[in-house]
Formats: structure tokens, C-alpha cells, sequence
């Protein structure tokens, strides 16, 4: 919902579509890798991008969304932030194995709340060039948790090695030796994809056409889309509990 009190149901739409591929995804994951009928699954690419390709519009979205939420971000930052840490304690004692560490929802209580200053310094710069900048940094610096950033072989450089030395720099996208997480967002490069979306607000504020578009409800879809926490919190379980009835019925 916009600052005016007009709902965009398309945007709903699409945060629906990217719940019901995550609900999928993590059903076959749960399949195929911690009940073990398939431990190549995960590595195949063509997953690997179905992958991203969901948590990339999770990111956009709410990126996008921000600023029509102002009034709200503080206590949604932080409930992000406390759902986050539950399912790192829920992960760490059912499945040791695939704890998850700043997973998306820490990623997401962060940039909510550093988005205040951003907004701050950034309101008023031209929203093109902010989102290119933003996308180039992002592809940029895609890397940075394996020590590098660049554009693959073309342009690489070396990140130093004492970025990575101090755990209390993991949030930031500079994992410790060793660090293992079963799903890993860190702030870096992942802010930059959520302010491609915060500057992609601008340009689809001076688009009428594309705000009225966006105003049609998509059926199921837009009503899923507004429950994505929800959703989110209570999938995993119900999608642990079929495969254990599946497995072992």
C-alpha cells in the first residue's frame, strides 16, 4: 500500500508468486537433500538460479515497498530481526547440519532499519542513475563472501584477508574460516539490490500507466502475497512434517 492508501495488488502478485516457488523449493529441498533421495539436487545451476531468483524478489520487493511503509519500518526491521534469530534456534537444534545463520529475514531487519539513514542521505539523488549504480555495484560486488569482487574472470579483485578474520564482520558479507549457514543473506551485496528497488519506487511513481496496471488484482496470488510472513514462518514445519509422513508412513 502506497502512502496514499491505494493498494498495488501486482506487487502483492509478484511477493505471491515468489511464496508459492519458495514453498516448492523448500518442499523438494527437504526431499532431496535432508532426507537424502538426491544430495546432487542443490548443486544442479538450474536450481541454483530458481533459487536466487526467488530471494532476489523477496529483496527487490521490499526494497521497493519501503518507503510506503514508513510510519511501520522501525517495529517491521526489528520483527524481522527477532523471527531471524527464532528460526536460527529452530534450524540450530531440529537440523544442526543446515543451521541457518543471518538468513534472509536477519538480511531483511537489517536493511529495513539502515534504510532510515540511507533515506536519509539518498532521497533526493535522480532514481535512474541510483538504480544503475545500485545493479552494477550489486553484480559488482556478488562475490564478496568468497573473497573476491569483479565481474567474474574478466575483473577480480582480491578482498584482504582480514575482513574475513573477525566474525563480527559475517553480517556485513565477510564470512569467518569456517563458517557454514544453510541460508547465508549478508549485507553486502545484498543492500544493493534492496536500494535497486527502493530507486525503482521513484521511476514507478512517475509512470501512471504503470500504476494503473499495477492496481488489478491477480486471483489467489495478490491475497497470498499480502501473508508473505506468514507464510514464510509456517511452510517449513508443514513441509517437514509431509516429508516425514511420506518417508516413514
Amino acid at each position: 500500500m502506497n502512502g496514499t492508501g491505494k493498494r498495488y495488488f501486482l506487487v502483492d502478485a509478484v511477493r505471491g508468486a515468489a511464496i508459492v516457488n519458495m514453498v516448492i523449493f523448500h518442499f523438494l529441498y527437504d526431499v532431496f537433500i535432508v532426507y537424502g533421495k538426491d544430495p546432487h539436487w542443490y548443486g544442479l545451476r538450474g536450481i541454483h538460479i530458481w533459487q536466487q531468483a526467488i530471494c532476489q524478489t523477496f529483496i527487490f520487493i521490499s526494497g521497493f515497498v519501503w518507503v510506503w511503509g514508513m510510519e511501520g519500518n522501525l517495529r517491521r526491521g526489528l520483527r524481522f530481526h527477532l523471527f531471524g534469530c527464532m528460526i536460527s534456534l529452530v534450524t540450530l537444534f531440529a537440523v544442526p547440519s543446515q543451521a541457518i545463520w543471518f538468513g534472509i529475514l536477519n538480511f531483511m531487519g537489517s536493511a529495513v532499519l539502515l534504510m532510515f539513514p540511507l533515506h536519509r542521505t539518498l532521497g533526493g539523488a535522480s532514481c535512474f542513475r541510483g538504480f544503475i549504480l545500485c545493479l552494477f555495484l550489486f553484480v559488482f560486488c556478488r562475490q564478496i563472501q568468497y573473497g573476491y569482487i569483479g565481474f567474474g574472470d574478466l575483473v577480480r579483485i582480491q578482498v584482504p584477508d582480514v575482513l574475513y578474520s573477525l566474525k563480527i564482520f559475517t553480517p556485513l558479507g565477510f564470512p569467518f574460516p569456517g563458517f557454514r549457514s544453510g541460508d547465508y543473506f549478508p549485507v553486502l551485496p545484498w543492500i544493493f539490490l534492496y536500494l535497486c528497488g527502493y530507486f525503482f519506487n521513484g521511476i514507478f511513481g512517475r509512470h501512471e500507466r504503470w500504476q494503473r496496471a499495477a492496481e488489478r488484482r491477480i486471483p489467489v496470488l495478490s491475497v497470498v502475497g499480502s501473508r508473505t510472513i506468514w507464510i514464510y514462518l509456517l511452510h517449513q514445519p508443514v513441509c517437514m512434517a509431509v516429508c516425514w509422513l511420506m518417508m516413514c508412513g
